[in-house]
């Protein structure tokens, strides 16, 4: 069993975290190694030790049976998609403040242990694929694990724009803009701005406004098999900003359109404490009732 333990430096402070489970993960048989999900910012000064031997992770990624992340949800957004396409469980470690999607605390690392002896169970969760247009030309696509954002950005001024299912019109928005997201990102971004809350394993696509300029204006949960198309109006001057699980920000303009729909790629979570969804909401949440 080859284990990649993945640390956000600036959340898991000298690896600590890190270098814990790979000593509990070795003693119970487990090959590891030690990765950064990213490439630190030129200047940043990160307190890691010198001994310490730390691979690439797209080098480890293609012969590893697990990746475990040590961070924030951001961390866990981070890897799912290079785990997800080379077909790599993913698990999470909590080193942030809320960590929805971890499936242990900083303080549970003992629970690591049967890992080892691949003794856990795996929850899929639907993903999109999120595809930009200018015209009939596809300038970028992603695969997205919590939603896909489309927003004004930081400028006082009204967002408009059109949302279609399968080309035909479902709303027209003016606001700060729409959150196109799976069941598993309902309980972030969608969440704050009114979308409803689906249980993670759930199979749709959830639209929500973010900040509608209209009474009427409501999320809704589409079809796992509609075509979700956000456009922006032919000869609207303003320009938008869309990002994709929190990435980097594509800007886009009048006559653009993403286009979303379900994915064949799943993300793999592996599962070991075994909480319920409505246990983490009352836990991580605040809960659904007083």
């Amino acid at each position: 069993m080859k284990i990649i333990l993945s640390s956000n430096p600036y959340r898991d402070r000298g690896l600590r975290a890190a270098q814990e489970a790979q000593r509990i993960l070795e003693k119970a048989g487990a090959e590891t190694v030690l990765c950064l999900p990213f490439t630190p910012k030129k200047g940043d000064r990160l307190d890691l030790p010198r001994q310490l031997q730390l691979s690439v992770l797209e080098r480890e990624l293609p012969g590893a049976d697990l990746l475990i992340c040590f961070g924030g949800d951001g961390t866990i957004l981070h890897a799912a998609r290079d785990a997800t396409l080379h077909n790599v469980p993913l698990m999470g470690v909590n080193m942030g403040s809320v960590g929805f999607m971890a499936e242990l605390e900083r303080g549970e690392l003992a629970q690591l242990a049967p890992l080892a002896r691949g003794e856990f169970s795996v929850e899929e969760r639907m993903m999109l694929d999120v595809r930009v247009y200018h015209g009939d030309k596809l300038v970028t696509q992603d695969l997205a694990l919590n939603d896909a954002v489309l927003s004004k950005g930081s400028v006082a001024r009204v967002a408009e724009l059109e949302v279609l299912a399968d080309q035909t019109l479902v709303t027209a928005i003016s606001g700060d803009g729409v959150i196109v997201s799976t069941p598993t990102g309902s309980t972030a971004y969608s969440m704050s701005a009114g979308g409803p809350i689906v249980e993670p394993t759930s199979q749709c696509i959830i639209m929500t406004p973010v900040c509608a300029h209209r009474l009427a204006a409501r999320a809704m949960v589409l079809s796992q098999d509609r075509v979700v198309t956000v456009r922006l109006p032919k000869g609207n001057r303003k320009h938008l900003y869309l990002s994709v699980d929190g990435g980097k920000a594509i800007r886009m303009t009048g006559g653009d359109r993403v286009e979303v729909s379900r994915s064949a790629y799943t993300t793999k979570l592996v599962q070991l404490a075994r909480r319920s969804f409505y246990q983490l909401i009352n836990q991580k949440l605040g809960g659904l009732t007083p």
